[in-house]
């Protein structure tokens, strides 16, 4: 990951910040009942009994989304407990139809793990309180002042929420923390974590103390922020807010807040001295979610590599270059179809040059992930080793590859079709450089003068004779041997 940037805000305290994270499973429907994992979709498509909370509707548990979770655990380095409980977590609000929220409270499915981030000065270990598995709420819609409306089409959808330990210190941190969540819970399949369709969300506990105390200032927290760069400024903003208040000899009031993005503000949604009351109490109609030990070590086992020991390995191994390394692992997908391009080559390197700055320009440029390249790794690499051997100038190599990165193809095959062989023989280079020569004496004459310029003149006449076959490094070559340079 980047290295953060110094804060932006200054203050004599210590920054304490802890966040909740809400990630939606990677499920095809809901967490208890049948309905449908869907986004998008009109309000209201995508409900049964259960999300309606009808008399006499009983919640059955989704098997696969247990197992995602304990893959979320397991990849944040924490101790999944073969026994936890589900939970009424009790409040009213119009999109939560039956008074309750399914949730774990006593007995979450996983604690005790931890995360490690990149930051500047080296790798800081961020503690995961736990993590538990719950039931989302529906959406409340604000249609005009006076009308709300309720889409239960989310109502229901798996989630997990990733507590962690009050061990970020700063803004910048906070978002380093996120993106590499989201990283690991893409890597293992837990999530999509696609942040604009609401499947990752977070809240950000945030208080200020006295260097050296190590009981924890008042603290408030930031509700709902849905991107990152949003939960830094939210973040950055509260930060500001409690330093000025304490610099100024004034007391920091527990409160609820939202963060107004537009106008870059914080607001007090309520304000509070002791904890919210849910009442929690163990779900009658579920029994203890029990998983055996033996299937726990089954997932263990089947978890992919995890993007910071295969970035470890790209650059001892394969011996990439640190930077190359961090953003070709940047996904399980890109760092899977590099990987197999590299062993189809030969050279990693080489092929991760080519993939940053030709296959990833593409992508950006298209604002468009891996899993829309057609072209099968190993047709790119035979390419790239076709520019190596010098049989296709790096030119005609990319302009190829513009046209079937997307479509796919066979580019051995196109470049004989196509007639794009490079001209290597020396015999016929030498003869082209000659004529190129013979015919542009005032081009020579102004090199010979100092004009370094008229190199590259020369070597355009060549290649313009070839219909750029040529390889230039070799025209070069020869041109600045004839031409005394």
């Amino acid at each position: 990951m980047s290295q953060p940037a110094p804060p932006a805000y200054e203050t004599e305290h210590e920054v304490v910040i802890g966040l909740e994270v809400h990630c939606h499973l990677r499920t095809r429907s809901k967490l208890f009942s049948s309905a449908a994992v869907s986004y998008g979709d009109a309000p209201n498509q995508h409900v049964t009994e259960v999300c309606l909370a009808l008399p006499g509707a009983l919640p059955v548990l989704n098997g696969r989304a247990v197992e995602l979770a304990i893959r979320a655990g397991l990849a944040l380095n924490c101790k999944v407990h073969p026994t936890s409980v589900f939970a009424r977590k009790n409040y009213f609000y119009p999109d939560l139809p039956k008074g309750y929220q399914i949730s774990q409270f006593e007995e979450p499915l996983c604690t005790e793990g931890f995360l490690d981030i990149d930051v500047a000065g080296g790798t800081r270990r961020i503690g995961i309180t736990r993590i538990h598995m719950e039931e989302d709420a529906g959406k409340s819609i604000h249609d005009g002042a006076a009308t709300t409306l309720v889409d239960l089409n989310r109502s229901g959808v798996p989630l997990v929420e990733i507590v962690s330990e009050p061990d970020l210190r700063s803004a910048e941190e906070v978002g380093v923390y996120l993106r590499t969540l989201r990283q690991i819970l893409r890597y293992v399949g837990a999530s999509d974590a696609d942040m604009e369709k609401g499947q990752l969300r977070c809240d950000a506990n945030v208080s200020l103390r006295r260097p050296g105390e190590d009981r924890l200032g008042t603290r408030r927290e930031i509700k709902n922020l849905n991107s990152f760069r949003n939960a830094e400024a939210a973040v950055r903003t509260e930060i500001e807010n409690q330093a000025e208040r304490l610099g100024a000899g004034g007391r920091v009031v527990q409160a609820t807040v939202g963060y107004e993005a537009d106008a870059g503000r914080i607001f007090v949604m309520r304000t509070k001295e002791n904890a919210d009351d849910y009442r929690y109490f163990p779900d009658p109609d579920l029994i203890p979610l029990t998983v055996p030990e033996s299937r726990i070590d089954e997932i263990r086992k089947a978890l992919p590599e995890l993007p910071g020991v295969r970035c470890r390995r790209f650059v001892e191994t394969l011996g990439l270059k640190d930077e190359d390394a961090r953003v070709l692992t940047a996904s399980r997908e890109l760092a899977d179809w590099f990987e197999a391009a590299a062993a189809a080559h030969g050279s990693a390197q080489t092929v991760a040059s080519w993939t940053r700055r030709d296959v990833l320009g593409a992508l950006n440029d298209r604002d468009v992930e891996i899993d829309a390249v057609a072209l099968a790794p190993a047709a790119f690499a035979a390419l790239v080793k076709m520019t190596d051997e010098g049989r296709v100038t790096p030119r005609n190599a990319r302009d190829l590859l513009g046209e079937i990165l997307f479509e796919g193809g066979d580019p051995e095959a196109l470049v004989r079709e196509r007639g794009l062989e490079a001209v290597s023989d020396a015999g016929e280079l030498e003869a082209l450089v000659d004529a190129a020569i013979a015919t542009n004496p005032r081009a020579v004459a102004s090199y010979a003068s100092g004009d370094k310029k008229s190199l590259n003149f020369l070597m355009g006449q060549v290649m313009k004779q070839t219909q750029g076959k040529a390889d230039p490094g070799s025209v070069r070559e020869i041109l600045a041997r004839k031409l005394g340079g």
